[in-house]
């Protein structure tokens, strides 16, 4: 369709003729010339060949050939053009080289500068407590300007029940050995039976807490470099407890004190906090399986107030089942459902 013909529907369904033509690429008074002219082709010449300076095809294969070959591989343009000038050679401009290497997708990464990629983490399910545990480091602040102390949490994710922690000032597999080791030994974990998730730290992926691991039949499992969605549950503990109202504002005047305030937030999260994504009962009740009854006696207390007051009910009562499953890291597939499957 030519270009007057584009106006003119655009005007008829209501557009501007100055937005039309801005659209296009041309300004109101060529419109109207093209119009006394009856011209009904795009009056613009254009070019019409190549430019007189332009590379060959064989030049541009060349361009291409050396960007790629062993020397070069690794360097972007900016280095390849000074190194050929220092050996007496001239292919094409820095601007060339940069404009050829990003028409040919070759500009982000060539050889071994191609940047990793790292596939998501395999989806991790639980139905039960002590299946699959996250864990990871966060900072609290010391004293000191400019030095920390390191909080370990270790959660279930399936009851989300913090089942290890630790505070310590330094960053350290051993200790996370231990730790993890540790807890364990309390909970009857057997061989094979959970999944320990983590981040790619160093203290994550120590030799010491590797080789613990394996020993016990703890199967690791790591999120993506830079990724903090890939341990969600973690993430989020760490957020509660940084935002509780008893959390201090100033920092924490020794280890000791540090560790006296963990351990009170460790016992209300566990056994006092009311957890949404588990139907609000505690983490502590999840995991020893109390919370079958808790809910059930909700779901009696909504019936029996509907049997009592029927006008005020139009529907079936609040749903108080109990979350059967728990996905950490979901397929695609899964993420419009992911974390919860409630029981009917």
């Amino acid at each position: 369709m030519k270009a007057v013909e584009l106006i003119r529907e655009a005007v008829d369904a209501g557009a501007r003729r100055v937005a039309a033509c801005r659209l296009l690429g041309i300004s109101m008074r060529t419109l109207q010339r093209w119009e006394a002219e009856s011209c009904r082709e795009d009056g613009r010449c254009g070019p019409h060949g190549k430019p007189a300076n332009a590379l060959s095809e064989a030049e541009r294969a060349l361009v291409v050939a050396v960007a790629n070959c062993p020397p070069f591989r690794d360097l972007a343009p900016c280095q390849i053009v000074p190194i050929l000038a220092e050996m007496g050679v001239y292919l094409a401009s820095e601007a060339t080289f940069y404009r050829i290497l990003r028409e040919e997708k070759l500009l982000a990464g060539r050889g071994k500068a191609r940047p990793a990629r790292h596939r998501r983490p395999r989806e991790l399910r639980a139905n039960g407590a002590n299946q699959v545990w996250s864990w990871d480091i966060t900072y609290l602040r010391s004293a000191v300007r400019g030095m920390f102390y390191y909080l370990y949490l270790v959660v279930d994710v399936w009851s989300r029940k913090i089942v290890a922690w630790g505070v310590y000032e330094c960053e350290s597999p051993q200790q996370a050995a231990v730790l993890i080791e540790g807890a364990a030994k309390e909970q009857g974990v057997d061989v094979g039976q959970l999944v320990l998730h983590s981040d790619n730290g160093s203290a994550m992926k120590g030799a010491t807490l590797l080789a613990t691991l394996e020993r016990l039949g703890i199967m690791p499992s790591f999120s993506r470099p830079h990724v903090c969605d890939d341990n969600p549950y973690s993430e989020a503990l760490f957020r509660t407890v940084k935002y509780r109202p008893e959390y201090p504002t100033s920092p924490f005047g020794s280890l000791e004190q540090a560790r006296r305030w963990v351990e009170a937030f460790v016992a209300w999260y566990n056994n006092e906090h009311r957890h949404s994504g588990i139907q609000f009962v505690t983490p502590a009740q999840r995991h020893t399986g109390v919370h079958i009854q808790v809910l059930a006696g909700r779901t009696e207390i909504y019936e029996e107030a509907k049997r009592n007051n029927p006008k005020r009910w139009s529907g079936h009562v609040r749903n108080w089942h109990p979350v059967e499953e728990v996905v950490l890291n979901p397929t695609t597939a899964d993420r419009k459902t992911a974390g919860l499957k409630r029981s009917a």
